[in-house]
Protein backbone atom coordinates (compact mmCIF):
# COMPACT_ATOMS: atom_id res chain seq x y z
CA UNK A 1 0.00 0.00 0.00
CA UNK A 2 1.65 3.19 -1.15
CA UNK A 3 0.40 5.55 1.53
CA UNK A 4 2.53 3.78 4.20
CA UNK A 5 6.20 2.93 3.99
CA UNK A 6 8.97 1.73 6.31
CA UNK A 7 9.84 4.11 9.19
CA UNK A 8 6.54 6.01 8.98
CA UNK A 9 5.10 6.76 12.42
CA UNK A 10 1.47 5.91 13.12
CA UNK A 11 -1.00 6.28 15.94
CA UNK A 12 -3.44 3.44 16.33
CA UNK A 13 -6.27 2.06 18.46
CA UNK A 14 -5.65 -1.65 19.06
CA UNK A 15 -8.83 -3.58 18.29
CA UNK A 16 -7.99 -7.25 18.74
CA UNK A 17 -5.30 -9.90 19.19
CA UNK A 18 -3.48 -11.56 16.32
CA UNK A 19 -2.71 -15.28 16.24
CA UNK A 20 0.57 -14.87 18.14
CA UNK A 21 -0.74 -12.38 20.72
CA UNK A 22 0.24 -9.25 18.81
CA UNK A 23 -2.16 -6.29 18.64
CA UNK A 24 -4.14 -5.60 15.46
CA UNK A 25 -5.12 -2.07 14.48
CA UNK A 26 -6.63 -0.51 11.37
CA UNK A 27 -5.12 2.80 10.31
CA UNK A 28 -7.24 4.42 7.59
CA UNK A 29 -8.73 0.97 7.08
CA UNK A 30 -5.35 -0.72 6.58
CA UNK A 31 -4.48 -3.47 9.13
CA UNK A 32 -1.23 -3.38 11.10
CA UNK A 33 0.17 -6.07 13.42
CA UNK A 34 1.96 -4.51 16.42
CA UNK A 35 3.85 -6.74 18.86
CA UNK A 36 3.41 -5.95 22.59
CA UNK A 37 0.23 -3.95 21.95
CA UNK A 38 -3.08 -4.95 23.55
CA UNK A 39 -6.74 -4.52 22.61
CA UNK A 40 -7.80 -1.27 24.23
CA UNK A 41 -4.36 0.36 23.92
CA UNK A 42 -3.82 3.57 22.01
CA UNK A 43 -0.24 3.46 20.77
CA UNK A 44 2.42 5.16 18.73
CA UNK A 45 4.32 2.78 16.45
CA UNK A 46 6.81 2.83 13.61
CA UNK A 47 6.14 0.93 10.39
CA UNK A 48 8.60 -1.93 9.83
CA UNK A 49 7.22 -3.69 6.75
CA UNK A 50 4.26 -3.19 4.42
CA UNK A 51 2.67 -5.92 2.32
CA UNK A 52 -0.24 -5.73 -0.10
CA UNK A 53 -2.92 -6.65 2.47
CA UNK A 54 -1.34 -5.74 5.83
CA UNK A 55 1.66 -4.25 7.56
CA UNK A 56 3.86 -4.74 10.61
CA UNK A 57 4.84 -2.01 13.06
CA UNK A 58 7.00 -1.78 16.18
CA UNK A 59 5.55 -0.35 19.35
CA UNK A 60 7.19 2.94 20.38
CA UNK A 61 4.97 4.06 23.24
CA UNK A 62 1.60 3.47 24.84
CA UNK A 63 -0.38 6.71 24.71
CA UNK A 64 -3.35 5.28 26.57
CA UNK A 65 -3.14 1.86 28.22
CA UNK A 66 -5.69 -0.93 28.00
CA UNK A 67 -7.35 -1.95 31.26
CA UNK A 68 -5.73 -5.35 30.69
CA UNK A 69 -2.15 -4.02 30.52
CA UNK A 70 0.15 -4.96 33.42
CA UNK A 71 3.85 -4.56 34.17
CA UNK A 72 5.84 -7.63 33.02
CA UNK A 73 7.59 -9.52 35.79
CA UNK A 74 10.66 -10.18 33.62
CA UNK A 75 12.86 -7.20 32.62
CA UNK A 76 13.54 -8.68 29.16
CA UNK A 77 9.99 -9.86 28.44
CA UNK A 78 9.61 -7.43 25.52
CA UNK A 79 12.80 -8.44 23.71
CA UNK A 80 12.77 -12.15 24.57
CA UNK A 81 10.93 -14.44 22.18
CA UNK A 82 9.76 -16.78 24.95
CA UNK A 83 6.97 -14.86 26.70
CA UNK A 84 4.69 -12.88 24.40
CA UNK A 85 1.92 -12.06 26.90
CA UNK A 86 3.63 -11.02 30.13
CA UNK A 87 2.26 -7.50 29.67
CA UNK A 88 -1.28 -8.91 29.59
CA UNK A 89 -3.54 -9.59 32.56
CA UNK A 90 -4.06 -13.30 33.05
CA UNK A 91 -7.81 -13.00 32.52
CA UNK A 92 -7.25 -11.34 29.14
CA UNK A 93 -4.71 -14.02 28.20
CA UNK A 94 -7.24 -16.77 28.88
CA UNK A 95 -9.95 -14.97 26.87
CA UNK A 96 -7.52 -14.58 23.96
CA UNK A 97 -6.65 -18.28 23.95
CA UNK A 98 -10.25 -19.43 24.21
CA UNK A 99 -11.23 -17.10 21.36
CA UNK A 100 -8.25 -18.26 19.30
CA UNK A 101 -9.37 -21.89 19.41
CA UNK A 102 -13.01 -20.95 18.75
CA UNK A 103 -12.12 -18.85 15.70
CA UNK A 104 -9.85 -21.54 14.22
CA UNK A 105 -12.56 -24.17 14.56
CA UNK A 106 -15.09 -21.78 13.05
CA UNK A 107 -13.05 -20.41 10.15
CA UNK A 108 -10.67 -23.24 9.29
CA UNK A 109 -12.65 -26.21 10.55
CA UNK A 110 -15.96 -25.03 9.09
CA UNK A 111 -17.82 -25.89 12.31
CA UNK A 112 -20.91 -23.75 12.87
CA UNK A 113 -21.05 -21.20 15.67
CA UNK A 114 -24.07 -22.94 17.18
CA UNK A 115 -22.25 -26.28 17.27
CA UNK A 116 -19.19 -24.68 18.86
CA UNK A 117 -21.28 -22.91 21.47
CA UNK A 118 -22.94 -26.19 22.42
CA UNK A 119 -19.66 -28.14 22.48
CA UNK A 120 -17.43 -25.67 24.34
CA UNK A 121 -16.55 -26.48 27.95
CA UNK A 122 -14.51 -23.30 28.39
CA UNK A 123 -10.87 -22.87 29.30
CA UNK A 124 -8.90 -24.26 32.25
CA UNK A 125 -6.36 -21.79 33.58
CA UNK A 126 -3.53 -22.07 36.11
CA UNK A 127 -3.69 -21.02 39.75
CA UNK A 128 -0.12 -19.70 39.38
CA UNK A 129 0.93 -19.15 35.75
CA UNK A 130 4.66 -18.79 36.51
CA UNK A 131 7.63 -21.12 37.23
CA UNK A 132 5.68 -24.03 35.75
CA UNK A 133 8.09 -25.35 33.11
CA UNK A 134 9.88 -28.61 33.85
CA UNK A 135 12.16 -28.23 30.84
CA UNK A 136 14.15 -25.41 29.26
CA UNK A 137 16.70 -25.25 26.44
CA UNK A 138 19.12 -22.33 26.64
CA UNK A 139 21.33 -21.32 23.70
CA UNK A 140 24.88 -20.42 24.73
CA UNK A 141 26.81 -17.50 23.28
CA UNK A 142 29.10 -14.61 24.23
CA UNK A 143 28.34 -10.98 24.96
CA UNK A 144 30.27 -7.99 23.59
CA UNK A 145 32.85 -8.37 26.37
CA UNK A 146 33.48 -12.03 25.52
CA UNK A 147 31.68 -13.43 28.56
CA UNK A 148 29.60 -16.59 28.15
CA UNK A 149 25.86 -15.91 28.24
CA UNK A 150 22.70 -18.03 28.22
CA UNK A 151 19.14 -17.01 27.58
CA UNK A 152 16.56 -17.16 24.83
CA UNK A 153 16.38 -16.03 21.25
CA UNK A 154 14.73 -12.73 20.41
CA UNK A 155 11.55 -13.24 18.41
CA UNK A 156 12.13 -14.53 14.86
CA UNK A 157 15.93 -14.28 15.26
CA UNK A 158 18.84 -16.26 16.65
CA UNK A 159 20.10 -13.32 18.66
CA UNK A 160 20.48 -14.40 22.29
CA UNK A 161 18.75 -12.26 24.93
CA UNK A 162 20.75 -13.04 28.11
CA UNK A 163 18.44 -14.31 30.86
CA UNK A 164 19.43 -16.79 33.54
CA UNK A 165 16.40 -16.28 35.79
CA UNK A 166 13.39 -17.01 33.58
CA UNK A 167 10.02 -16.34 35.22
CA UNK A 168 8.63 -19.56 33.73
CA UNK A 169 11.39 -21.90 34.95
CA UNK A 170 12.14 -23.26 38.44
CA UNK A 171 14.71 -21.25 40.44
CA UNK A 172 17.16 -24.19 40.39
CA UNK A 173 17.72 -23.64 36.65
CA UNK A 174 19.39 -20.29 37.33
CA UNK A 175 22.00 -21.91 39.62
CA UNK A 176 22.70 -24.63 37.04
CA UNK A 177 23.16 -22.12 34.22
CA UNK A 178 25.53 -19.99 36.28
CA UNK A 179 27.60 -23.10 37.08
CA UNK A 180 27.92 -23.93 33.38
CA UNK A 181 28.70 -20.35 32.33
CA UNK A 182 31.38 -19.95 35.01
CA UNK A 183 32.96 -23.22 33.85
CA UNK A 184 33.01 -22.02 30.22
CA UNK A 185 34.71 -18.74 31.13
CA UNK A 186 37.20 -20.27 33.56
CA UNK A 187 38.26 -22.94 31.07
CA UNK A 188 37.97 -20.76 27.96
CA UNK A 189 35.76 -23.37 26.30
CA UNK A 190 34.76 -22.19 22.81
CA UNK A 191 31.02 -21.74 22.38
CA UNK A 192 29.33 -22.61 19.11
CA UNK A 193 29.04 -19.96 16.41
CA UNK A 194 26.09 -20.53 14.05
CA UNK A 195 27.65 -18.52 11.21
CA UNK A 196 31.01 -20.27 11.08
CA UNK A 197 29.82 -23.62 12.43
CA UNK A 198 32.81 -23.64 14.80
CA UNK A 199 32.95 -24.02 18.57
CA UNK A 200 31.85 -26.62 21.10
CA UNK A 201 29.01 -25.86 23.51
CA UNK A 202 25.71 -25.00 21.78
CA UNK A 203 22.89 -25.33 24.31
CA UNK A 204 22.14 -26.39 27.87
CA UNK A 205 19.03 -28.54 28.31
CA UNK A 206 17.65 -28.79 31.86
CA UNK A 207 14.78 -31.01 33.02
CA UNK A 208 13.16 -31.30 36.44
CA UNK A 209 10.72 -33.85 37.82
CA UNK A 210 8.32 -31.68 39.79
CA UNK A 211 7.07 -34.54 41.99
CA UNK A 212 10.40 -36.36 42.43
CA UNK A 213 12.55 -33.17 42.38
CA UNK A 214 15.10 -35.03 40.26
CA UNK A 215 17.08 -32.84 37.84
CA UNK A 216 18.92 -33.56 34.60
CA UNK A 217 21.46 -31.29 32.91
CA UNK A 218 22.34 -32.11 29.32
CA UNK A 219 25.14 -30.17 27.60
CA UNK A 220 24.65 -29.97 23.83
CA UNK A 221 28.00 -29.87 22.04
CA UNK A 222 29.50 -30.41 18.62
CA UNK A 223 31.97 -32.91 20.07
CA UNK A 224 32.30 -35.40 22.89
CA UNK A 225 35.74 -33.99 23.68
CA UNK A 226 35.27 -30.93 25.90
CA UNK A 227 38.21 -29.85 28.07
CA UNK A 228 37.43 -30.10 31.78
CA UNK A 229 34.09 -31.89 31.47
CA UNK A 230 35.00 -34.11 34.42
CA UNK A 231 35.20 -30.98 36.58
CA UNK A 232 31.90 -29.58 35.27
CA UNK A 233 30.15 -32.91 35.87
CA UNK A 234 31.32 -32.92 39.48
CA UNK A 235 30.18 -29.33 40.03
CA UNK A 236 26.75 -30.08 38.61
CA UNK A 237 26.29 -33.32 40.55
CA UNK A 238 27.03 -31.40 43.76
CA UNK A 239 23.90 -29.28 43.20
CA UNK A 240 20.74 -30.22 45.07
CA UNK A 241 18.46 -32.58 43.15
CA UNK A 242 20.92 -33.35 40.34
CA UNK A 243 20.53 -36.98 39.28
CA UNK A 244 21.79 -37.00 35.71
CA UNK A 245 24.50 -35.11 33.82
CA UNK A 246 24.88 -36.05 30.19
CA UNK A 247 26.19 -34.86 26.87
CA UNK A 248 24.26 -34.63 23.62
CA UNK A 249 26.43 -34.55 20.51
CA UNK A 250 25.17 -32.44 17.61
CA UNK A 251 27.99 -31.76 15.10
CA UNK A 252 25.69 -30.62 12.27
CA UNK A 253 25.37 -27.06 11.03
CA UNK A 254 21.66 -26.87 11.74
CA UNK A 255 19.01 -25.04 13.75
CA UNK A 256 17.89 -28.35 15.25
CA UNK A 257 18.91 -28.23 18.92
CA UNK A 258 19.51 -31.87 19.79
CA UNK A 259 21.55 -34.49 17.99
CA UNK A 260 20.70 -38.19 18.07
CA UNK A 261 23.57 -39.40 20.28
CA UNK A 262 23.76 -38.94 24.04
CA UNK A 263 26.55 -39.89 26.45
CA UNK A 264 26.20 -40.22 30.21
CA UNK A 265 28.72 -38.20 32.25
CA UNK A 266 27.33 -38.73 35.77
CA UNK A 267 24.36 -40.76 36.94
CA UNK A 268 21.79 -42.55 34.76
CA UNK A 269 20.72 -41.20 31.38
CA UNK A 270 17.28 -40.32 32.72
CA UNK A 271 15.29 -38.79 35.53
CA UNK A 272 11.90 -39.91 36.78
CA UNK A 273 8.71 -38.02 37.53
CA UNK A 274 5.21 -38.88 38.72
CA UNK A 275 2.19 -37.95 36.61
CA UNK A 276 -1.39 -39.14 37.16
CA UNK A 277 -0.10 -41.38 39.95
CA UNK A 278 2.31 -43.16 37.59
CA UNK A 279 6.09 -43.05 37.47
CA UNK A 280 7.72 -42.06 34.17
CA UNK A 281 11.32 -42.36 33.07
CA UNK A 282 12.40 -39.34 31.02
CA UNK A 283 15.55 -39.38 28.87
CA UNK A 284 17.17 -36.37 27.14
CA UNK A 285 15.30 -36.93 23.86
CA UNK A 286 11.93 -37.83 25.42
CA UNK A 287 8.80 -35.80 24.83
CA UNK A 288 7.18 -35.00 28.17
CA UNK A 289 4.62 -32.26 28.76
CA UNK A 290 6.44 -29.12 29.94
CA UNK A 291 3.65 -28.12 32.33
CA UNK A 292 3.00 -31.08 34.66
CA UNK A 293 0.33 -29.30 36.70
CA UNK A 294 -1.85 -28.75 33.64
CA UNK A 295 -0.85 -32.07 32.07
CA UNK A 296 -2.64 -33.99 34.84
CA UNK A 297 -5.84 -32.00 34.21
CA UNK A 298 -5.37 -32.43 30.47
CA UNK A 299 -4.97 -36.22 30.64
CA UNK A 300 -7.87 -36.67 33.06
CA UNK A 301 -10.13 -34.82 30.62
CA UNK A 302 -8.85 -36.89 27.69
CA UNK A 303 -9.63 -40.14 29.52
CA UNK A 304 -13.04 -38.84 30.61
CA UNK A 305 -13.84 -37.92 27.01
CA UNK A 306 -12.73 -41.39 25.91
CA UNK A 307 -15.04 -42.99 28.45
CA UNK A 308 -12.26 -45.22 29.78
CA UNK A 309 -13.29 -46.80 33.06
CA UNK A 310 -16.88 -45.57 32.68
CA UNK A 311 -18.08 -47.05 29.40
CA UNK A 312 -17.66 -50.81 29.81
CA UNK A 313 -17.87 -51.31 26.04
CA UNK A 314 -14.49 -49.57 25.61
CA UNK A 315 -12.05 -52.47 25.44
CA UNK A 316 -9.60 -51.61 22.65
CA UNK A 317 -7.92 -48.20 22.80
CA UNK A 318 -5.38 -46.91 20.29
CA UNK A 319 -3.11 -44.04 21.29
CA UNK A 320 -1.53 -42.53 18.16
CA UNK A 321 1.62 -40.40 18.64
CA UNK A 322 1.90 -41.89 22.13
CA UNK A 323 5.39 -40.57 22.95
CA UNK A 324 6.76 -42.16 26.13
CA UNK A 325 3.34 -43.58 26.95
CA UNK A 326 1.93 -41.01 29.35
CA UNK A 327 -1.68 -41.08 28.10
CA UNK A 328 -1.50 -44.77 27.16
CA UNK A 329 -0.42 -45.86 30.62
CA UNK A 330 -2.82 -43.50 32.37
CA UNK A 331 -5.62 -45.10 30.31
CA UNK A 332 -4.43 -48.65 31.00
CA UNK A 333 -4.15 -47.98 34.74
CA UNK A 334 -7.65 -46.50 34.88
CA UNK A 335 -9.31 -49.64 33.50
CA UNK A 336 -7.95 -53.15 33.60
CA UNK A 337 -10.77 -54.14 31.26
CA UNK A 338 -9.28 -52.29 28.29
CA UNK A 339 -6.10 -52.90 26.31
CA UNK A 340 -4.16 -49.89 25.05
CA UNK A 341 -2.06 -49.95 21.87
CA UNK A 342 0.45 -47.11 21.67
CA UNK A 343 1.90 -46.18 18.29
CA UNK A 344 4.83 -43.77 17.98
CA UNK A 345 7.23 -43.11 15.10
CA UNK A 346 10.24 -42.28 17.35
CA UNK A 347 11.91 -45.57 18.43
CA UNK A 348 13.63 -44.04 21.49
CA UNK A 349 10.26 -42.84 22.81
CA UNK A 350 8.78 -46.32 22.36
CA UNK A 351 11.64 -47.84 24.34
CA UNK A 352 10.91 -45.35 27.12
CA UNK A 353 7.21 -46.25 26.95
CA UNK A 354 7.97 -49.95 27.34
CA UNK A 355 10.22 -49.24 30.33
CA UNK A 356 7.52 -47.03 31.85
CA UNK A 357 4.94 -49.81 31.50
CA UNK A 358 7.32 -52.17 33.29
CA UNK A 359 8.15 -49.54 35.91
CA UNK A 360 4.46 -49.23 36.79
CA UNK A 361 3.60 -52.92 36.53
CA UNK A 362 1.14 -52.34 33.69
CA UNK A 363 0.49 -55.36 31.47
CA UNK A 364 -2.54 -54.20 29.47
CA UNK A 365 -0.60 -51.91 27.13
CA UNK A 366 1.74 -52.52 24.21
CA UNK A 367 3.87 -50.08 22.23
CA UNK A 368 4.89 -50.12 18.59
CA UNK A 369 7.58 -48.04 16.85
CA UNK A 370 6.03 -47.23 13.47
CA UNK A 371 4.11 -44.69 11.43
CA UNK A 372 0.41 -45.11 12.21
CA UNK A 373 -0.59 -45.09 8.54
CA UNK A 374 1.69 -48.08 7.93
CA UNK A 375 1.29 -50.05 11.15
CA UNK A 376 -2.50 -49.92 11.61
CA UNK A 377 -3.52 -51.40 8.22
CA UNK A 378 -0.98 -54.21 8.61
CA UNK A 379 -2.09 -54.98 12.18
CA UNK A 380 -5.78 -55.17 11.32
CA UNK A 381 -5.09 -57.23 8.20
CA UNK A 382 -3.22 -59.77 10.35
CA UNK A 383 -5.85 -59.62 13.11
CA UNK A 384 -9.24 -59.55 11.34
CA UNK A 385 -11.18 -59.75 14.63
CA UNK A 386 -9.42 -56.75 16.15
CA UNK A 387 -11.21 -53.44 16.60
CA UNK A 388 -10.67 -49.89 17.82
CA UNK A 389 -13.32 -48.67 20.25
CA UNK A 390 -11.53 -45.39 20.96
CA UNK A 391 -8.65 -43.67 19.17
CA UNK A 392 -6.64 -40.97 20.93
CA UNK A 393 -4.62 -38.63 18.71
CA UNK A 394 -1.86 -36.50 20.25
CA UNK A 395 0.27 -35.19 17.35
CA UNK A 396 2.96 -32.47 17.33
CA UNK A 397 2.08 -28.95 16.19
CA UNK A 398 2.05 -29.92 12.51
CA UNK A 399 -1.03 -32.08 13.16
CA UNK A 400 -1.85 -35.52 11.80
CA UNK A 401 -0.67 -36.98 8.52
CA UNK A 402 -3.62 -37.23 6.10
CA UNK A 403 -2.95 -40.93 5.49
CA UNK A 404 -2.96 -41.58 9.23
CA UNK A 405 -6.34 -39.83 9.54
CA UNK A 406 -7.74 -41.91 6.69
CA UNK A 407 -6.44 -45.06 8.37
CA UNK A 408 -8.03 -44.11 11.70
CA UNK A 409 -11.44 -43.35 10.22
CA UNK A 410 -11.35 -46.64 8.27
CA UNK A 411 -11.30 -48.43 11.64
CA UNK A 412 -14.63 -46.75 12.54
CA UNK A 413 -13.95 -46.13 16.25
CA UNK A 414 -17.03 -44.84 18.02
CA UNK A 415 -15.00 -42.07 19.65
CA UNK A 416 -11.94 -40.08 18.63
CA UNK A 417 -10.22 -37.92 21.24
CA UNK A 418 -7.88 -35.36 19.69
CA UNK A 419 -5.28 -33.66 21.91
CA UNK A 420 -3.82 -30.66 20.07
CA UNK A 421 -1.19 -27.99 20.75
CA UNK A 422 -2.05 -26.01 17.61
CA UNK A 423 -5.67 -24.92 16.97
CA UNK A 424 -5.06 -24.24 13.27
CA UNK A 425 -3.87 -27.78 12.43
CA UNK A 426 -6.52 -29.16 14.80
CA UNK A 427 -9.22 -27.34 12.84
CA UNK A 428 -7.78 -28.55 9.54
CA UNK A 429 -7.83 -32.17 10.75
CA UNK A 430 -11.33 -31.87 12.24
CA UNK A 431 -12.61 -30.82 8.84
CA UNK A 432 -11.25 -34.07 7.40
CA UNK A 433 -12.69 -36.14 10.25
CA UNK A 434 -16.05 -34.42 9.90
CA UNK A 435 -16.17 -35.31 6.21
CA UNK A 436 -15.46 -38.92 7.22
CA UNK A 437 -18.57 -39.04 9.44
CA UNK A 438 -17.40 -37.75 12.84
CA UNK A 439 -19.17 -35.01 14.75
CA UNK A 440 -17.81 -32.63 17.36
CA UNK A 441 -19.43 -33.41 20.72
CA UNK A 442 -17.38 -31.27 23.11
CA UNK A 443 -14.05 -29.57 23.54
CA UNK A 444 -12.07 -27.87 26.29
CA UNK A 445 -9.13 -25.46 26.13
CA UNK A 446 -6.16 -25.69 28.52
CA UNK A 447 -3.60 -23.00 29.30
CA UNK A 448 -0.67 -25.37 29.02
CA UNK A 449 1.74 -22.60 27.94
CA UNK A 450 1.01 -19.67 30.26
CA UNK A 451 2.39 -16.25 29.27
CA UNK A 452 3.00 -17.42 25.70
CA UNK A 453 0.59 -17.57 22.76
CA UNK A 454 0.45 -21.36 22.37
CA UNK A 455 -2.54 -23.27 23.74
CA UNK A 456 -3.69 -26.88 24.20
CA UNK A 457 -7.12 -28.22 23.26
CA UNK A 458 -8.92 -31.53 23.75
CA UNK A 459 -11.75 -32.48 21.41
CA UNK A 460 -14.22 -35.36 21.54
CA UNK A 461 -15.57 -36.60 18.22
CA UNK A 462 -18.23 -39.26 17.88
CA UNK A 463 -19.19 -41.30 14.84
CA UNK A 464 -22.53 -40.13 13.50
CA UNK A 465 -23.75 -43.69 13.17
CA UNK A 466 -23.21 -44.21 16.92
CA UNK A 467 -25.09 -41.07 18.05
Amino acid sequence: MEQYKKNDRIEAEIESFGNEGEGIAHVDGFPFFIKDALPGDRVEAVVMKVKKSHGFARLLSVIEASKDRIEPLCPVAKSCGGCTLQHTSYGAELRFKEDKVYNCLLRIGGISASSLDMASEGIVGMDEPLHYRNKAQYPIGRDKDGKAVAGFYAGRTHNIIPQEDCALSPPEFRVILRTVLDFIDENKVPVYDEVSGKGLIRHVLIRKGFKTREIMTCIVSTSQEIPGMEDLSERLMALRGMKSVCLNINPDKTNVILGQRCVSLRGPMYIEDILCGLRFRISPLSFYQVNPVMAEKLYKTALDYAGIGEDQSVREVWDICCGIGTISLAAASRSGECFVHGVEIVPEAVEDAKKNAELNGIGNAAFHAAAAEEYLPAFFAENPGAKADVVILDPPRKGMDIKALETVTALSPKRIVYVSCDPATLARDLKILSAAGYELKKYRVFDQFSRGFHVETIVLLQGRDTL
